[in-house]
């Protein structure tokens, strides 16, 4: 008794780890493209793995997506794979996924279903959708724009001659007080203290 509900617990539990993908069959019947999770909200990434192709790369198109997947062979599997970014615009809908490979265009078709941005506690916060200038980049664009403006006021290059004889001067007279100070304690402790 007790292992025929162990098996129908473990039963219920795969059929939820599942459930968050789904994978649509083409027309013809030899290609498959799983979406997952098969229901994004808005400005959320999906992940696309499609079988079905011949070759190694294809690309996948939607009116959700941002712009079209770029398909490649997966790692692991012996599938297609990419990551689309879905529009934060995109309205609550189901759209269409088109693949095309092969030089076929929909040789693989599936569905993607876009939840309100608000559905489960989901936000569709902006984000960005290239790269951000941070770093070290924005600041040598703002000093090559300052020095095009007043080459006058350009910063120096660094410690050049002038610096570097001044470095050795300074050392040389730190070595001449040391050299001073030694021989005057060798020669106060050398001598013979009067009482």
């Amino acid at each position: 008794m007790r292992t025929g509900l162990l098996a129908v617990g473990v039963a219920g539990v795969a059929v939820l780890v599942t459930a968050p993908a789904t994978a649509a069959q083409s027309a013809d019947g030899r290609g498959t493209i799983t979406v997952t999770p098969r229901e994004a909200p808005a400005g959320t990434e999906v992940d696309l793995r499609v079988t079905g192709c011949d070759g190694a790369a294809g690309s996948a198109t939607s009116a959700a997506f941002v712009s079209p997947a770029r398909l490649a062979p997966s790692a692991d599997e012996p599938t297609l794979f990419a990551e689309a970014r879905v529009k934060s615009s995109a309205a609550p809908d189901a759209y269409p996924v088109s693949v095309t490979c092969d030089g076929v265009e929909g040789k693989v078709t599936g569905t993607l279903r876009v939840l309100d941005g608000s559905a489960e506690g989901a936000s569709a916060a902006p984000s960005p959708t290239a790269p951000v200038h941070a770093g070290g980049g924005g600041t040598a664009q703002r000093q090559a724009l300052a020095v095009h403006r007043a080459p006058s006021a350009a910063p120096s290059e660094g410690p050049g001659t002038r610096h570097a004889l001044i470095g050795l001067g300074l050392a040389a007279v730190a070595a001449v007080a040391v050299a001073v100070r030694s021989t005057r304690r060798r020669r106060s402790s050398g001598s013979p203290t009067r009482h």
